[in-house]
């Protein structure tokens, strides 16, 4: 690989994890701005989906949730080092398995730089049937997930090396 090519590659790279970050910093900056002006009230309700803000202490989730400081601040040192490891395997690896590396970096960035900024996580998105309520949960959640999902199956149909 020439030094142009890798250059252009960074940059790439760079640019998918930073519009990830920034969409998760927008959406969650509109969603306390409109917590603050309806006082905590629920901001969009429908049948199957409702906007309001809770904090969330855990990860993700809210697994985890505590008061306990030395908990919350371990979590968070767990979470940095699980970047670095994010980091360490996007530079041996290619095509989608690096482009879902990617995703979930730039979600771990958005909820990490929540927890040192705000010591908790902004979440809103609240899916619902009846009573049946998934997880609150965020937009840097999202491409976490969904880069997690890519990532066990591109390992589930590989073909493994004889």
């Amino acid at each position: 690989m020439s030094v142009l090519s890798n250059i252009k590659t960074f940059y790439i790279n760079f640019i998918i994890i930073l519009s990830i970050f920034i969409l998760d910093r927008l959406t969650k900056l509109y969603v306390i701005h409109l917590d603050k002006i309806d006082s905590g009230t629920k901001i969009f309700s429908s049948k199957f989906l409702n906007i309001y803000l809770i904090w969330n202490e855990g990860i993700a989730f809210g697994l985890f949730s505590s008061n306990e400081s030395s908990l919350y601040n371990f979590l968070t040192l767990f979470i940095l080092i699980i970047i670095l490891i994010i980091l360490y395997m996007m530079t041996k690896s290619s095509g989608l398995k690096k482009y879902s590396l990617l995703m979930i970096l730039g979600g771990a960035l958005g909820n990490v730089f929540d927890r040192i900024i705000y010591k908790a996580v902004p979440d809103f998105i609240d899916f619902h049937v009846g009573n049946f309520h998934w997880f609150i949960f965020n937009v840097s959640d999202i491409f976490i997930s969904v880069g997690v999902i890519l990532m066990v199956i591109l390992e589930l149909t590989d073909k493994p090396k004889i």
